[in-house]
């Protein structure tokens, strides 16, 4: 998770010239650490915490097309938070959605598809977006 420098440093400042001491988050991972991609999320709550699972589902074919399908949904790890944690995730979230659309305009449910016209366009392309 990245964190705002200046901010923490503005806060830091702000806090020592008021005499109040200062805290300083160190954010580690340790050698076990792993990242997932998931392509949905999935879970409930209790009166005393909320579980979500983050999961990726893979299309499995049986026998002719005109036959059921199958999608495997596999759980790849589930997180628990407590009520105030979820909270706090909630408005995490918020402020980084906002933020996102504020740059690359509104999230869409939909995934555009692309024409058979379109896919021929190979120059056409814009540049990779990544982590700021």
């Amino acid at each position: 998770m990245a964190e705002n420098v200046e901010s923490r440093e503005n806060i830091e400042s702000e806090a020592s010239k008021k005499g109040k001491k200062s805290i300083t988050i160190e954010f580690l991972k340790p050698e076990d650490f792993r990242q997932i991609y998931a392509i949905g999320a999935a879970g409930g709550h209790s009166p005393y915490d909320f579980r979500i699972g983050f999961y990726n589902d893979t299309p499995k074919m049986f026998g002719d097309a005109s036959e059921s399908r199958v999608i495997e949904r596999r759980v790849e790890t589930e997180v628990i938070l407590s009520p105030v944690a979820a909270l706090e995730l909630n408005r995490w979230l918020t402020q980084h959605i906002n933020e996102y659309e504020s740059v690359f305009g509104p999230i869409s449910r939909s995934i555009p598809r692309m024409t058979k016209k379109e896919s021929v366009k190979v120059d056409e392309s814009t540049d990779i977006q990544g982590y700021i």
